[in-house]
């Protein structure tokens, strides 16, 4: 969802500024843009600037705050529960980019691996578009709350790494083509 027309804060909220990462307030009464409204985030305009604001103040917008998905229980083998850790990853999404960090080529890893406590442990490594990014940790506990949503995962670490630095070659087909570079 974007529109052309604003919509009306209905009280304040906090919000990140994209693309540095600082928290801020935006005031109730201010006109917002809504760009993009993928993974349960939503990006907007302000002012000219933009701004990442969390599914959960969706009503600051004058939305309504979507319902988190009922787990219909544990993934039964390894296999599925590796394919529902990467339809987790795929919804996660980049607050300037309309395509999740999977077919953005941003994901390096992402491994399962018993605890002695039980469950599964998950590590992913990702990095970002650009270095200087300040979105990073937003997407890291995007990652981690997501991934934390799937039955029998009981930790998960995620690390945003650089090396190797990312550049668009990594993309999928599809991303290229969602963005127009193919």
């Amino acid at each position: 969802m974007s529109s052309d027309e604003p919509v009306t804060l209905t009280r304040d909220v906090e919000a990140a500024v994209i693309p540095v990462g600082n928290r801020v307030t935006l005031e109730k009464g201010g006109q917002a843009y809504i760009t993009q409204t993928l993974g349960g985030s939503y990006t907007v305009i302000v002012n000219g600037n933009m701004f990442r604001i969390e599914g959960k103040d969706a009503d600051a917008l004058g939305l309504e705050v979507a319902a988190k998905p009922v787990s219909t229980g544990a993934p039964v083998t390894q296999e599925q529960l590796e394919k529902e850790i990467w339809n987790q990853l795929r919804s996660c999404y980049d607050p300037e980019i309309p395509v999740n960090i999977v077919d953005l080529g941003l994901v390096y890893e992402c491994a399962l691996s018993p605890r002695d406590e039980g469950g599964q442990r998950a590590t992913v490594r990702f990095t970002l578009t650009a270095p200087g990014c300040g979105m990073g940790d937003f997407l890291r506990q995007d990652v981690i709350g997501k991934l934390m949503s799937v039955p029998g995962i009981d930790q998960v670490d995620a690390e945003v790494v650089f090396d190797p630095q990312w550049n668009q070659s990594m993309m999928s087909d599809a991303a290229r083509l969602q963005l127009g570079m193919m």
